[in-house]
C-alpha cells in the first residue's frame, strides 16, 4: 500500500487541478450508515413511498417519519479524518475542489470551502409554499417541522425525481473535463448524473485514484490507482506524503 499512496501522492503533486469526488463511504465513519446498506435507511422504509418528490408532496407527514431519523444520524455525526485530510488538502493546494453526493455538511464542518453539494444540504429547510428557510437545528422539537405559514417544510435536498442544481451540474462538468487528477473517495459512482463526472474527467486525460473499502465497477474500467481500505486512514496517509515533498507553488 506504501508505493500505491507515494503513486496516488506524486499524481496529485504533478496536477494542476484536482477534484475529489465523495459519497456515502465517506461519512460512515462519521456514524451515517449508507442509505442502501443493511443498516441504512432504505433497509426499513422504501425509498419509492418516502424518498421521492411525489411523496413528499402527496403525504409530507409520512415522509418526515424518515427524515427525522435521517436528521438524527446527521445532527449526531462529525466529520472524520478522510473529512479533514480533505480540507487539509484543499488549505495546501492540493485539491481545488470537492463534489459530493452527500446531504450531512461534514465536509464544511471539516473545514473545507470549495464543496460543490450535488444533492443539497440538509442543513436548512424551505417552504414549498412561502419560500422562507429555516435551519433545521431550530425545528428539530417539531415532529414535524412547518411554516410560519403553516405548510410542512421540505429539507434542502434533492428527493428522486428532482432536478440536480443546474448551478452544481454545470460547474462539476467544468471541472471534470479541465482535472488533471480526480479522487474518488467512498462512492461506486455508479448513480447518474455523478457517474458521468469520472468517465468525462478519464476522456480528457485525468488520473484518477480510487479510495474505496472494496472494489467498484469503476476500479478495472476507469481507476488508474486503486487505494482498498478505509478513507479515514487512506486520506491522513495521503497527505502525510505529500507533505514529504516539495510545497505547491503558491504556498
Amino acid at each position: 500500500m506504501s508505493g500505491l499512496i507515494a503513486r496516488a501522492a506524486a499524481a496529485l503533486h504533478g496536477s494542476r487541478l484536482t477534484l475529489a469526488l465523495t459519497g456515502a463511504g465517506i461519512s460512515v465513519e462519521s456514524g451515517i450508515p449508507d442509505f442502501r446498506s443493511a443498516a441504512g435507511l432504505w433497509a426499513r422504509y422504501d425509498p419509492a413511498e418516502y424518498a421521492t418528490i411525489e411523496a413528499f408532496l402527496q403525504d409530507p407527514r409520512k415522509v418526515w417519519a424518515m427524515l427525522r431519523e435521517m436528521d438524527q444520524l446527521i445532527a449526531q455525526a462529525r466529520p472524520n479524518p478522510a473529512h479533514l485530510g480533505l480540507a487539509e488538502l484543499e488549505r495546501l493546494g492540493w485539491l481545488d475542489q470537492i463534489i459530493t453526493q452527500n446531504v450531512d455538511n461534514l465536509h464544511q464542518a471539516a473545514g473545507a470551502a470549495r464543496v460543490i453539494e450535488y444533492h443539497g444540504n440538509a442543513g436548512t429547510l424551505s417552504c414549498p409554499g412561502c419560500g422562507r428557510s429555516y435551519r433545521a437545528a431550530a425545528k428539530r422539537k417539531e415532529a414535524v417541522p412547518r411554516c410560519r405559514c403553516g405548510m410542512v417544510l421540505k429539507p434542502d435536498v434533492v428527493f428522486f425525481g428532482e432536478d440536480i442544481p443546474a448551478a452544481a451540474l454545470e460547474r462539476s462538468f467544468q471541472l471534470a473535463s479541465a482535472a488533471e487528477a480526480l479522487l474518488l473517495v467512498g462512492t461506486s459512482a455508479e448513480v447518474a448524473p455523478a457517474n458521468t463526472i469520472p468517465v468525462l474527467a478519464k476522456e480528457r486525460g485525468a488520473i484518477i485514484i480510487e479510495i474505496n473499502l472494496e472494489r467498484t465497477p469503476l476500479t478495472d474500467s476507469l481507476t488508474d490507482i486503486f487505494l482498498e481500505g478505509p478513507a479515514a486512514a487512506t486520506i491522513p496517509a495521503l497527505v502525510a506524503e505529500l507533505k514529504k515533498m516539495k510545497p505547491k507553488a503558491g504556498n
